[in-house]
């Protein structure tokens, strides 16, 4: 039966709804690009916090569960959760938007996703929008109203190639102007990478080092280049090391996706500990977490983000 001590499935009510540009740099010298920046994720000397979100059979977010139903593995060493909340605070989100000639007759739906995703906000929620099709801009610095993101979205038109590693890095460049804990970028696009100054490994690295949610929504098809080929992997990676997800939708999709992804983002838990290995030595620690269902329950399915760097002195 689906039914347990304090433990509920959150359905979504599915219902019909509704400029500052990357300057192009110069290689920087090769002592340049070895050097890590100072890792931002919630980590101290003693505490690492692991947003989790978990998902039903049905891909329904699951919320009720408690501090028993979850293990989670530092560099395989099972760990002892010290602190465990469900996290419900404000959040910040980067709409990245996909301009690109490509998209064309998709746009309609793009917006018509962010529409929905924009009903699911709350009155302390901050967003942005970077935009980009040759290069991104930021076409909405960060805000509390949505109102004018779509107002911009109204008058985007397609043209273009697909600078997506580049308006990544914009948009995770905006996100530290947030004071909230809780930041997510959603990804809007059609397609892999061809105009970024930025490689896959560079992004990649900033992207683990933050503590920024990747949702990205994939509308695929008709592709003709490698780099459209590697977009679906490229877009998976991404999102899959930050816990959050990539969903592959078609046009029509966009908005029911989009609308998901919202919830999703507000029925999340946090998982703390300390961990048994302290030392301050910035190396990369590998983070697995558990779901123990309780009895009665189907098989859950988490998701979080998988690893973080340790400090340095």
């Amino acid at each position: 039966m689906w039914c347990a001590r304090g433990l509920f499935v959150v359905l979504a009510l599915w219902t019909a709804s509704a400029q500052v540009a990357v300057q192009p740099r110069a290689k920087p010298p090769e002592t340049a690009r070895e050097t890590r920046a100072v890792p931002n994720l919630r980590v101290d000397t003693s505490l690492v916090l692991i947003p989790v979100t978990v998902n039903d059979p049905l891909n329904r977010p699951v919320a009720g569960l408690e501090k028993e139903n979850f293990k989670v593995f530092d560099d395989k060493v099972e760990q002892t959760i010290t602190q465990f909340a469900m996290d419900d605070e404000p959040i910040a989100v980067g709409l990245v938007f996909d301009t690109s000639g490509s998209m064309g007759a998709k746009l309609s739906r793009s917006r018509m996703a962010a529409a929905e995703f924009f009903r699911l906000s709350n009155p302390e929620d901050e967003y942005f929008l970077v935009e980009f099709d040759n290069a991104p801009r930021l076409a909405v610095p960060l805000t509390r109203d949505t109102g004018s993101i779509q107002t911009e979205l109204m008058f985007t038109q397609s043209h273009g190639s697909t600078a997506l590693l580049d308006a990544i890095y914009l948009a995770l460049h905006e996100m530290k102007k947030s004071k909230q804990h809780k930041k997510a970028l959603l990804v809007i696009s059609d397609g892999g990478d061809n105009h970024s100054r930025y490689t896959a490994s560079e992004v990649g690295t900033v992207v683990i080092e933050s503590d920024v949610l990747i949702y990205s929504v994939g509308v695929f098809g008709g592709m003709s280049s490698a780099e459209e080929f590697e977009g679906p992997a490229l877009l998976r990676k991404l999102s899959e090391h930050t816990g959050g997800r990539m969903f592959e939708a078609s046009a029509v999709e966009l908005p029911d996706i989009a609308k998901h992804i919202g919830i999703d983002l507000r029925n999340r838990y946090v998982l703390g500990y300390a961990p048994s290995n302290q030392q301050r030595d910035g190396h990369y620690h590998r983070v697995e977490v558990k779901v123990l269902p309780p009895r009665g329950l189907p098989k859950l399915k988490a998701y979080w983000r998988t690893g973080y760097y340790a400090p340095v002195d």
